[in-house]
Parts: structure tokens; C-alpha cells; sequence
């Protein structure tokens, strides 16, 4: 493989360029008309603009992609994540274009695109799932009787997606005809499919994920788990790998049920294998995610792997050279996801112009960035700038590195979630380690983080203030 064409933009972009170039690869990036001057393009040895901002004009212009990578004699597309990179018929269509595709088959893109046909395919492996039903319903009646069957609270999710679209929890069953109605229409705008089910809602969920990487050979490895429990409107924010709830014995469980869990669709690749963790330490599959992950950093930091090289070398049809026990968890890494978005006022995107946007530098700091200084956030995209990781060899100097990045990232001109972050890190629930998916519900809001900011400025205020009365002081000698 000596050209790859990455068909994604922004921090993935560069981020999939960069190992390219390690490797000696030469890499092709595509791009709409508004990112004609960002990082990626930049980066990449030659560039194609494919389309108009919106990205169904451009980055979801599977037939366009390919196009240009054979006209450019590229080798394999690597998708990143987002965009194509869940798409079935994309990878297929890449498949049958004699071209490589960087990730799994589609038919294991198909069947875990399908949280229901996953749970199917998964069963005869002995994998724990949440008491629900198997299969999709739309009957209002039949949902009572499930509901009842397995006990309030439930909870209604779509079938086809994610991101918590098409996401209802029904605490009792008089809310359960609105919330059904509510959760298929949702899943039909965001999905084209309104196929719902219902599983018992767990109340104090830990989302705990497990990396796993396969070959061509049979050969499936787990690279351990990243704690996701820090969620806002069910997406990431915050990330950390190990977590902090399991032992060695709970960590070599959850590896193998995950390693069951690719072996069951015949997994290439890079793919995350995602469970819930209760209060009492019980785990359960939720679904598998068929390409590489935002948060894959912390795994890399920990285990000393590049996952992007592995992913690269498996599709070129090598065969993984480790074993799985020669993988060992070293140290702790932490991630902030950096959105344009304003922690202020419900997250809500904050697009605009990067007045000034300089990045933290500094041993076991990592930043994963897409953007640069005098840029324009676009409103198409997700308002992801870039990905804030720190690595320690104790989960507290990790910490201790992560708020001093966070005080050292500054950005003008635009609203982050940098302010949001500096709160979790400094917050004793997460400190402790005790805490859940509900963290931002329970401990959370706005009004905090603005007398955080209030009291900030004030010192800072006070330290100007206190400088000048000392320059005041400095002997001056009169002139005449």
C-alpha cells in the first residue's frame, strides 16, 4: 500500500496522515469547497476538493471518493470515523472497485449496524444483554406488555443508529404511548428507519467500551477498556482508559466477551465493543461501533500501540504480531473532546471565528487538532476542534496535567467545552471515581461554571492589580 486517500476532514484526517507518513505512505485528502485552506489539505500529498460545505455534497459522496481515488492510483480509503465510515454499501462499493477498504467487511459493518441484528448475531456466544425484547416494534400494546414484563423504567432505543437520537426512557406506563411515538418518529428523521425496541433501562450505568483490533488470520486481540461515562445528551465528552471500577478479573471478562463479540461477525480491523456496567459490577453489550473511535488516544497512551499503524497493516493483509499477552496497561490518559460549543447556554454550537486559538505544549500532553488560528468554524460539521489528551503514570498527575492543559489552551472568539472539562477534571465525584452516566444531570449546570469563570477573573483581576502597585514601588530616577 503506498498511497491512501483518507476520506474524512479534520483532526481524523491529519491524524490518519500522520501515521500514513511514518509509514511511508503517501495520502490523498478530499475536501468541500469551505475547508479548501484547513490542516488537512495542507498535509496530504495531494488534495481533491470534491463538493459544496454541505456534507451530502461532499464527504458523503461515496461514488465521488472513490472516483478520485482511482483516478489518483490510490491503493485503500481510509474513512476515519463519521461520515462513510459505518456505511455498508460504501465499504462494499469500495470492495468491489478492487480497491481497499481501511476497516471491516461490510457484512460486519451491516450486522452491527443493526443494534438488534448485533444482539442476534451475538447470542450463540453467551454474551450478557439487558432483559428486552429481540426485535423491532411499532405496537403500542405489545410495548405494555414487554414493559410490564421486564419491569419500569424501560428504555425505548432505535434500532438502526445512535448518539441518542431515537432515545426515550419511560419511567411509568402512562408515559409509554408519547415516548414510543416520539422515539420512532426521531429514529425515522435521523436514521430513515423508525424500528424501535425496548430493554430495561439500567440506573446507574457505567459506559465502559472495549477496543479490539482482528486480522485476516483468525486473529482478534482486546487492547482493555476506556471508561465513557461523562455524557452530554448520551455523547462522549470525556474519556479515560484504564477505568477506575474494574479489577483484573472483571477487565479479563469484559476483554473476552469482546473478542467473542468480533469473532461473531468475523471482525477486520479497528472496532470498539461497547457495554453498560451496573452498580453491582454486572456487564452488558450494547453494541459494536465498526470503526476506529474519537477516544482512541487514551487506548494508544496506555498500551503503547498506534492503532491507526495496526489498522493500516491488517488491511494490507498482515497478520497482527502481537500477542495478547504481551498487551499491559502502562500509566493513565485522559481525553477532553474540544467542541465549538457553549457549555453556558445547553451546549449549544457555538460557530464563529478563532480570533486566537494557541494549543497546550508540554510532556504528556497530546493534541489530536484540526484547526488553526484565523480559521472560521463551519456550521456543517460536527463542532469537534480537536481532542485534549494527557498521559501520567498515576491517573492523578494525568489530572493534575489535564487542568494545567486546559488553563494553557486558549481560545478567542468563540465558546469550547474547555471550561465544562476544567470543572469534571476538578469535580470530587470524578476525582474519586464515583460517578456515572448521569454526572452532568447530577452535579452539572451552568450557573456553576459561570461563578467558576466569575471567581477566575477576579483573581486574575487581583493579581494585575497587585502587579502594578509593586511597579509603583520600583524606584524611579527623576530626570531634569
Amino acid at each position: 500500500m503506498k498511497k491512501i486517500l483518507v476520506a474524512n476532514r479534520g483532526e481524523i484526517a491529519l491524524r490518519v496522515m500522520r501515521t500514513a507518513r511514518k509509514m511511508g505512505i503517501k495520502t490523498v485528502a478530499v475536501f468541500s469547497d469551505i475547508d479548501r485552506n484547513t490542516p488537512h489539505v495542507k498535509f496530504a500529498d495531494e488534495a481533491v476538493c470534491i463538493g459544496d460545505a454541505p456534507s451530502v455534497d461532499s464527504y458523503l459522496k461515496g461514488a465521488t471518493i472513490i472516483e478520485v481515488a482511482k483516478e489518483l492510483n490510490v491503493d485503500g480509503i481510509h474513512p476515519g470515523y463519521g461520515f462513510l465510515s459505518e456505511n455498508a454499501d460504501f465499504a462494499e462499493q469500495v470492495e468491489k472497485s478492487g480497491l481497499t477498504f481501511i476497516g471491516p467487511k461490510s457484512k460486519a459493518i451491516r450486522v452491527m449496524g443493526s443494534k438488534l441484528a448485533a444482539k442476534e448475531t451475538v447470542k450463540a456466544y453467551d454474551i450478557p444483554m439487558v432483559p428486552g425484547i429481540d426485535e423491532a416494534i411499532t405496537d403500542i400494546k405489545k410495548a405494555q406488555e414487554i414493559a410490564s414484563e421486564i419491569g419500569y423504567p424501560i428504555l425505548i432505543k432505535a434500532s438502526a443508529g445512535g448518539g441518542g437520537k431515537g432515545m426515550r426512557v419511560v419511567e411509568n406506563e402512562a408515559d409509554l404511548e408519547s415516548q414510543m411515538e416520539r422515539a420512532i418518529s426521531e429514529a425515522t428523521s435521523a436514521f430513515g428507519d423508525g424500528s424501535v425496541f425496548i430493554e430495561k433501562y439500567i440506573t446507574s450505568p457505567r459506559h465502559i467500551e472495549i477496543q479490539v483490533m482482528g486480522d485476516q488470520h483468525g486473529n482478534i486481540l482486546h487492547f482493555f477498556e476506556r471508561e465513557c461515562s461523562v455524557q452530554r445528551r448520551h455523547q462522549k465528552v470525556v474519556e479515560e482508559a484504564p477505568s477506575t471500577v474494574l479489577s483484573p478479573e472483571l477487565r479479563s471478562k469484559m476483554g473476552e466477551a469482546a473478542v467473542k463479540v468480533a469473532k461473531s461477525c468475523d471482525y477486520i480491523g479497528a472496532g470498539t465493543v461497547e457495554f453498560i456496567l451496573d452498580e453491582k459490577n454486572n456487564f452488558y453489550f450494547l453494541e459494536m461501533n465498526t470503526r476506529l473511535q474519537v477516544e482512541h488516544p487514551v487506548t494508544e497512551l496506555i498500551t503503547g500501540v498506534d492503532l491507526v499503524e495496526l489498522q493500516i497493516k491488517v488491511a494490507r493483509g498482515e497478520k497482527l504480531t502481537i500477542q495478547q499477552e504481551d498487551l499491559s496497561i502502562s500509566g493513565h490518559a485522559l481525553e477532553l473532546r474540544v467542541y465549538a460549543e457553549d457549555p453556558l447556554n445547553d451546549f449549544l454550537p457555538s460557530v464563529g471565528h478563532l480570533d486566537t486559538y494557541t494549543i497546550p505544549e508540554g510532556e504528556g500532553i497530546r493534541v489530536d487538532n484540526g484547526y488553526e488560528q484565523g480559521m472560521d468554524i463551519p456550521i456543517y460539521y460536527d463542532p469537534m476542534l480537536s481532542k485534549l489528551i494527557t498521559y501520567g503514570e498515576t491517573r492523578e498527575e494525568a489530572l493534575q496535567i489535564m487542568i494545567e492543559a486546559i488553563n494553557n489552551y486558549d481560545v478567542k472568539g468563540i465558546e469550547t467545552t474547555l471550561p465544562f472539562g476544567k470543572f469534571v477534571f476538578e469535580h470530587e465525584a470524578f476525582r474519586s471515581g464515583d460517578f456515572d452516566t448521569h454526572f452532568v444531570k447530577k452535579y452539572y449546570t451552568a450557573d456553576v461554571t459561570k461563578a467558576d469563570i466569575q471567581d477566575e477573573a477576579k483573581i486574575a483581576a487581583l493579581m494585575a492589580m497587585k502587579q502594578y502597585l509593586e511597579d509603583q514601588k520600583t524606584l524611579r530616577i527623576p530626570t531634569y
